[in-house]
Formats: structure tokens, C-alpha cells, sequence
């Protein structure tokens, strides 16, 4: 029980890559009085929450509604994982490099783009949230263990963007560039599980 929430929360944080987060939080709020970057990250987390478990409990609706086959949505999620791994790996996301530099408009609230999503919640969470929930669907229990899982690497990235300015002070902006890079290989090697699962549920003989 507790080895299958601690499966899901390290899935979760690994997947939301926090250290690319963090770096892109520092971008972000740079010159930001400390209680402005407070309040930020609190909002920054209320909003990844709320998208993380709207995409675990409408996934299959999606599915439904598309006719996407559990195993396809499986191989497409996982080649769109790869791509944004290896651009983590090169230190661009989405249109974000690791400096806090984004594509959006003046008006956007940083909290939720581009903190909440494309940075934390990206392509590959949403693709990882979306076959969670519909593999979860009729299992009271495991649902609870998984949002269990996904509550838990929340708050823990909660944590590390409210305690920011620590972090960044032990680890330095060249620190943050290279966790986020490592990574980045972390989330290549999870999207070829992903694409080789969906492959194997796709043509069973292979």
C-alpha cells in the first residue's frame, strides 16, 4: 500500500520535474519582495492541484468522447514525453528556457502560466494523469492511492517553490540548470516505458 502511493508521488515529481520548475519560478520572481514570492508559489500549487486532478478524473471522458484506445493515447503521450525530455535535456520546455523567459503575454498570471502549466502540469503529466485515471476507473482503492501519490508530489513541489530562495541559494541558477537537465534523462527513459507498455497492448505478439 505504501510502496504503490510512494510509486505514484515519486512518478508524479519526477514527471512535473520540479527542478525545471523551480528554475523557471526563480525567472519568474526575480526582484519579487519574498512575501510576493510566497504567495505566488501558494497559488502556484492551488493551480496545479486543481489541473492535475481535473485531468485524473476526466481522462476518461476524453477518451470516450475521442475513441482514443488506452494503449494509443499510452504511445502518443509517451513520444510527446520523450520530445519534452530531450528538450529539457537541450534546457527549453514549451517555449520556457531554464532563465524564466516565456512566450505568453504581459497579462498572463505567472502562477498558472507558465508555472502551473506548460512548466509543471506539461504534455507529459497530462498524458501520465489522463491514463492513470482511466487504468484506475471501477478501483475505489486504487484511485485513493494514486491521488494519495499525486497529492504528496504536489505539496512536496508546493514546498520547494515556497522555500525557493533557500533552495536557490544553496544550489545557485547553474545548480538548478543541471538538476533540471538530469531530469530531464529521467523523463526520456519514463516515456520509453510508456511508449513500449502501449506497444505491447497495441500488438500483443511483438
Amino acid at each position: 500500500m505504501v510502496a504503490e502511493v510512494v510509486g505514484v508521488l515519486v512518478k508524479i515529481f519526477v514527471l512535473m520535474a520540479p527542478f525545471f520548475v523551480l528554475s523557471v519560478f526563480a525567472g519568474v520572481t526575480d526582484g519579487m519582495p519574498l512575501r510576493a514570492r510566497k504567495n505566488l508559489a501558494l497559488r502556484t500549487t492551488a493551480a496545479i492541484l486543481i489541473l492535475s486532478l481535473a485531468l485524473y478524473f476526466i481522462g476518461d471522458k476524453i477518451f470516450w468522447g475521442l475513441g482514443i484506445t488506452l494503449d494509443a493515447f499510452r504511445v502518443g503521450a509517451g513520444l510527446v514525453l520523450l520530445l519534452s525530455g530531450l528538450e529539457m535535456v537541450r534546457g527549453a520546455v514549451g517555449g520556457i528556457r531554464a532563465g524564466g523567459e516565456q512566450s505568453g503575454g504581459p497579462d498572463n498570471d505567472p502562477a498558472v502560466v507558465p508555472l502551473a502549466t506548460p512548466t509543471a502540469v506539461g504534455p507529459g503529466t497530462i498524458g501520465a494523469l489522463l491514463v492513470m485515471g482511466v487504468g484506475s476507473q471501477g478501483e475505489p482503492k486504487r484511485i485513493l492511492l494514486e491521488l494519495a501519490g499525486i497529492v504528496l508530489a504536489i505539496a512536496l513541489i508546493g514546498l520547494m517553490l515556497y522555500y525557493a530562495n533557500a533552495i536557490e541559494t544553496l544550489l545557485k541558477r547553474r545548480g538548478l540548470a543541471v538538476l533540471s537537465k538530469l531530469t530531464g534523462l529521467f523523463l526520456v527513459a519514463l516515456a520509453v516505458q510508456l511508449i513500449a507498455a502501449g506497444i505491447r497492448g497495441l500488438w500483443p505478439g511483438l
